[in-house]
């Protein structure tokens, strides 16, 4: 788990490039009073946060080809979790944007998607495992290629997960960001190549103490002859609550429910 240390202000305009905070490089809007910390994930890599309610988290597609496959779990009581099916039927969709809200299987709203340069997020595509890795990419072990050894979505966040005695059993269906997938007459999934440009963004509001997990490494519908997943840029800020009149709140009925779910659940 990473170190989330206070954010040092704004530095001289002559300070190197290199020297600058993280998210300078990808949200240099942010007020640095605000800001908890910020990340880059390589590709392929992998990574966890404790994250409180009111906490803004923006992910940034730093390469083409980037993808983000997040799970969320709640801090308190730990089994509930991020739930796929009713987050889609609710909000009849089968993909995510702006105003869309992240349900737990306790009818809660745990996260809402409050900002969204791309327009499409994958929730159906599922996680890359390590055998159709192997077997589309060939083996690269730490032991032989170090850094540049290849790592499962799916091996990925279960390190992650196991880090607060979470296992496979718990492992679910992530939000794949970044990545666009569709389902034709027959009920096949087809990947879009090429969906998310570099420096696409997508921002998140914690509406639940929560867990989130996150693995960078590639879509597992993606066709790509080569393992060169891209880099994830993260930012955290404090943003407050979700206010009465907020976007994804009143995105539809089912969404005002879920939010008001976890209004209670937090004033318990």
């Amino acid at each position: 788990m990473s170190e989330h240390t206070a954010t040092p202000p704004n530095p001289d305009p002559a300070t190197p490039v290199d020297a600058l905070p993280l998210w300078h490089g990808f949200a240099p809007e942010l007020d640095p009073a605000k800001v908890l910390f910020s990340e880059i994930i390589p590709g392929g890599g992998h990574g966890s946060w404790l994250l409180s309610r009111g906490t803004a988290l923006r992910l940034a597609a730093l390469d083409p080809a980037a993808n983000a496959s997040v799970i969320l779990y709640a801090t308190a009581p730990a089994h509930e979790r991020y739930n796929m099916p009713d987050s889609l039927k609710a909000q009849h969709t089968a993909h995510f944007t702006r105003g869309h809200v992240l349900m737990s299987d306790m009818g809660r709203a745990m996260a809402s998607i409050t900002h969204d340069s791309v327009g499409w997020h994958d929730p159906l595509g599922s996680l890359l495992d390590t055998a159709s890795m192997q077997r589309r990419y060939g083996e690269h072990r730490y032991e032989q290629h170090r850094n540049a050894m290849h790592r499962s979505g799916r091996d990925g966040l279960l390190i992650e997960i196991g880090k607060y005695g979470l296992a496979a059993r718990d492992l679910i269906a992530p939000v794949n960001f970044f990545s666009k997938v569709t389902v034709d007459e027959e009920g096949r999934f087809h990947f879009v190549a090429d969906h998310a440009r570099a420096l696409a963004t997508v921002e998140l509001r914690l509406d639940m103490d929560v867990l989130v997990a996150l693995s960078a490494a590639p879509h597992a519908l993606d066709p790509g002859a080569h393992y060169r997943p891209g880099r994830i840029g993260l930012a955290a800020w404090r943003c407050g609550p979700a206010p009465a009149d907020d976007y994804c709140r009143n995105f539809c009925p089912e969404n005002a429910r879920a939010h008001h779910n976890a209004d209670v659940f937090a004033a318990r």
